[in-house]
């Protein structure tokens, strides 16, 4: 079982662009390969939540610097295709895992959460001999040595590289299933409260995707 770093550690001034990242770090002084694993979709009111897990070898590490990689929220979308197209191409390995709704519904967000990381890193080829979970929170039962780094996206290039990774594939995933629920504005929204979705959920009522634990379905079920 892992430990959480110490991230104040990391609020030391920074001599360059690079260094500023865990990996460039003599902080990060272990045994390679590492994983670095995300999820996105936590906060949606429809879908899975998705969990990316990705092995970067180290000379793709300048190059996505160079790229402007960081934490997929600060990206726009074409932006995240865009990298996430670069991230697959240099990664040595990465794998996509995800908890259906009705898991959310059943153990609810956070265990899903944390099962949709552990699906991503068992599904890897390459087995890492350490796995950075971003947040606080350790991956219950992972037969792999863990590290837990809060915001670490912002913090590691690997789980940076993962947020990116599994936006991109959940938003693709949600914008496929808009067409079947045209209702709910998912091209836009991805699967997250805005005002139109909210104002279907009121007249329509949840579809079979929508998380039916998540209080805003519970007002319309």
């Amino acid at each position: 079982m892992g430990t959480e770093l110490n991230t104040a550690s990391f609020k030391l001034p920074m001599p360059s662009q690079e260094m500023r990242w865990l990996e460039f770090s003599t902080l990060l002084n272990i045994q390679k390969p590492i994983a670095g694993v995300d999820e996105v979709g936590r906060g949606a009111l429809f879908g899975p939540v998705v969990a990316a897990a990705v092995v970067l070898p180290d000379f793709a590490l300048p190059d996505l610097v160079a790229a402007n990689i960081k934490d997929s929220k600060k990206l726009s979308a074409n932006q995240r295709r865009s990298l996430a197209q670069q991230i697959c191409e240099l990664a040595v390995d990465w794998k996509i895992g995800f908890a259906s709704t009705a898991e959310i519904d059943r153990m609810n967000i956070l265990q899903a959460t944390l099962l949709a990381m552990k699906r991503a890193v068992l599904k890897l080829k390459t087995q890492p001999a350490l796995c950075l979970i971003d947040g606080n929170q350790l991956v219950k039962d992972l037969p792999l040595p863990q590290q837990t780094i809060v915001k670490g996206d912002e913090r590691s290039l690997a789980i940076a590289s993962a947020s990116i990774i599994a936006k991109v594939w959940r938003d693709s995933l949600v914008s496929r299933l808009a067409s079947k629920y045209p209702m709910y504005d998912l091209e836009r929204n991805k699967g997250y409260g805005s005002q139109k979705h909210l104002m279907a959920l009121r007249e329509y009522g949840p579809s079979l995707l929508h998380r039916k634990s998540f209080r805003p379905c519970q007002n319309n079920s």
